[in-house]
């Protein structure tokens, strides 16, 4: 499947690419503070060891992880007026 510019999306398109995306984050942060518990217990209970560094890793991973620019697609919402 073909990722296509944000420009290029229609306008119904748009405000479902942005409930998609809001709904990831929303998941994406449970789940970053979870391994970020993780973390805080694995440095409690052992100090630093390689295991505390798998979940940073993890949450590295998601936090960087994203579709689209978050800034392009509130612009283009904004200049559309959708939202």
């Amino acid at each position: 499947m073909k990722q296509r510019n944000l420009s290029e999306l229609t306008d119904q398109e748009l405000l479902q690419e942005a409930k998609k995306i809001k709904s990831i984050s929303i998941t994406n942060a449970v789940f970053i503070g979870f391994l970020i518990g993780i973390v805080f217990y694995s440095i409690m209970k052992n100090s630093l060891g390689f295991f505390t560094l798998i979940p940073l890793f993890f949450a590295y991973r998601l936090i960087n992880k994203s579709k689209y620019d978050n800034q392009e697609l509130e612009n283009l919402l904004k200049e559309r007026n959708l939202k």
